[in-house]
This record gives C-alpha cells, sequence and structure tokens, in this order.
C-alpha cells in the first residue's frame, strides 16, 4: 500500500487499552478511526462521546458484514480471542494488529501467520516495551558486543494484580480467556528478553499461588531458570502477589566486559552501568505506564505500534510477527512445566 491516503484502522475491543488504540488512531495524522466494536453496549454512549461519527459494531461478525471498509483491524480482545479474531479479519482482507499475546497457544498463533502469508496481508504484534529508551539501548549495545559474553541475565517483575483487577464474572484469571500472568502482564518482558538475548533452553520452573485462589485459575508467581541459547544462563522471577501497588521490574547482566541494571517499576531507568571503556548515554525519559486506576501496566509505547504500522502500510517494510509467535512458543513450554 503506498500513497498519502490515511490508514484506516476499525478497534476490536475497547476496553481499557483497545480504547487507547483508538485515542492513538484518532488524533495521529495518516490514520483514521472508522469503526469501534465492543461486546459490551454500555461502552457505546461513551465511546460516542469520546469518537464522534465513528460508528460502533456489538460484534466483529456484526462489522464484517456490514461496517465501514478499514484496512487494519485492532484485535484488543480478551487473550483467548486473539487468534480466531486476527484470522477472521485476514480472511476478510485486512491487515491485523494483535495485542500481546498474540495467541495462548503457538499452534493459534502459527495460524495467524499462516493465514496472513495466504491472503497476503500484514500482522504486527504490540510489543511497546521495545520502545522504552533503556530497551532499545540495551538492544544496541548487546548487538555491539560491547558486553562481550553473557554470563548471567535476571529478570524480575513484581507487580500487584488483586481482586481490584480480577473481578467475578470477567475474563481475567480464567485459563481459557487469560491464560496467566506470563501472558497477561509478563509477555512484554519475555518478548524483551528473547529481542535482546535470543532463545532459551534447559527450562525449569516453579509455580506457587500465594494469595489468588479464589479469583484465578492459574499462579500468581513463579520462578523460571534457562540457559540462553547464545551462551549463559538466566533466571525470571514474577509475581502477581504485590501488596497494593506495582513493585518493579528489573534487568540484570553480568557479562565478560560489564555488568548493568535495567530497573524501576517499568524498566524506565539504568540503575547500574559499568562497562568496559565505555561510558553510558544519556537517554531520553521513559514514557509514564498506562494507568488503569486502582493497578498499571507496563510504559504507555503504543503511539510508536501506531506510527510503525502506518509507516510500514504506506511505505513498506518487514513486521515483528514472527517475534510474537516465539514469544507464546517461549511461554507455551515455560508453562508445559506447571
Amino acid at each position: 500500500m503506498t500513497g498519502s491516503l490515511p490508514i484506516r484502522f476499525a478497534i476490536c475491543g475497547v476496553g481499557h487499552i483497545g480504547r487507547r488504540h483508538a485515542a492513538l488512531v484518532a488524533r495521529r495524522a495518516g490514520a483514521q478511526l472508522v469503526a469501534l466494536v465492543d461486546v459490551q453496549p454500555e461502552l457505546r454512549g461513551g465511546l460516542a462521546a469520546e469518537f464522534p461519527g465513528v460508528p460502533f459494531f456489538a460484534s466483529l461478525e456484526e462489522y464484517l458484514a456490514r461496517g465501514p471498509q478499514a484496512d487494519v483491524l485492532t484485535v484488543a480482545t480478551p487473550n483467548g480471542l486473539h487468534a480466531r479474531q486476527a484470522v477472521a479479519g485476514l480472511r476478510h482482507g485486512l491487515h491485523v494488529v494483535v495485542e500481546k499475546p498474540m495467541a495462548l497457544i503457538v499452534a493459534d498463533a502459527r495460524a495467524i501467520l499462516d493465514t496472513a502469508q495466504q491472503t497476503g496481508r500484514r500482522v504486527f504484534g504490540v510489543m511497546q516495551n521495545r520502545y522504552s529508551p533503556p530497551a532499545a539501548w540495551l538492544k544496541e549495545l548487546v548487538d555491539a558486543g560491547r558486553l562481550g559474553d553473557i554470563y548471567l541475565v535476571q529478570l524480575s517483575c513484581f507487580w500487584n494484580r488483586d481482586a481490584r483487577y480480577y473481578r467475578p464474572g470477567g475474563w481475567r484469571g480464567t485459563g481459557a480467556l487469560d491464560g496467566g500472568p506470563l501472558f497477561t502482564q509478563f509477555s512484554h518482558f519475555v518478548d524483551l528478553l528473547y529481542w535482546v538475548f535470543g532463545d532459551v533452553a534447559n527450562l525449569s520452573a516453579r509455580f506457587r499461588n500465594f494469595n489468588h485462589q479464589a479469583i484465578t485459575e492459574f499462579e500468581d508467581s513463579g520462578l523460571v531458570t534457562f540457559d540462553l541459547v547464545r551462551g549463559g544462563s538466566g533466571t525470571l522471577s514474577y509475581s502477581t502477589a504485590v501488596w497494593d501497588r506495582n513493585l518493579e521490574s528489573s534487568l540484570t547482566v553480568v557479562a565478560a566486559r560489564g555488568a548493568l541494571k535495567i530497573g524501576g517499576q517499568y524498566l524506565d531507568k539504568i540503575e547500574y552501568c559499568h562497562v568496559q571503556d565505555y561510558a553510558q548515554p544519556a537517554l531520553p525519559p521513559t514514557n509514564p505506564a498506562n494507568n488503569y486506576g486502582p493497578y498499571q501496566g507496563s510504559a504507555a509505547n503504543h503511539g510508536h505500534v501506531i506510527d510503525d504500522v502506518v509507516e510500514t502500510l504506506q511505505r513498506g517494510g518487514s513486521t515483528n510477527a514472527a517475534d510474537g509467535v516465539k514469544v507464546v512458543e517461549i511461554i507455551e513450554r515455560i508453562y508445559a512445566l506447571r
């Protein structure tokens, strides 16, 4: 797709993150919001006020049958619906943006890519942590070989998700639609691990449910160890059992020519950097976290995702969809140890 015509977006799932997608599309030059889709009719009034003139549809099927033409379908529904809806959009001739995770099983994620290849459409995964300045800096540092051999990688994600988040009757906390914290809360950090350090092997894991027995169908905490295929070893420690508010998301690296730690609640600052013959650069600030009232998510970098979609469809280029499949595969391998 070339030229200067705006890229038209239909947003499927207009809850917290889908509404953010819609707002970013609506105010971006070169993009146009043409439809909103959600099964919750009570959202219609608020959406009509926020996005005047944009039609609302009560299901994806209804939109595909009689909605206005679009170029892109953004899928921001519960995790367990992503694959089916992405495939439906692709078969309808739409490019697709899929919120994390791409799917809850790798076979479904691969089906999305297979359908995209068959239909000649593009798939974009939402991997917004890659746009945070400390993450981009780390990727550049590792790719340039400045750290030498990687010895140890320690990824820690300690967040709060309590009854304010897991509400009775909702999709969150269910195995079928949520899948667990590695999919819903921490897949962005698994993606960062893979993006910077490559694939993992020799996995072992322990899972515990400390204080979510009554509100989720899965663990709230896990300890994962692994080897990096490229060399070195690592750990992933995660929890949603932190009291009241998020504690941190941090990444520590010990390597032949130095050590570093990216920390803060959302990997938003360099806390330590001591690398041979290297001066730490000044980085621009990381965007604040997505704020959902009683709880917070990762850094609000979705604007960069929309930019990439628009620019890729207007000018050409590759997408990150294969990495999205890989993240699902890694999480599936970890969860096979439950």
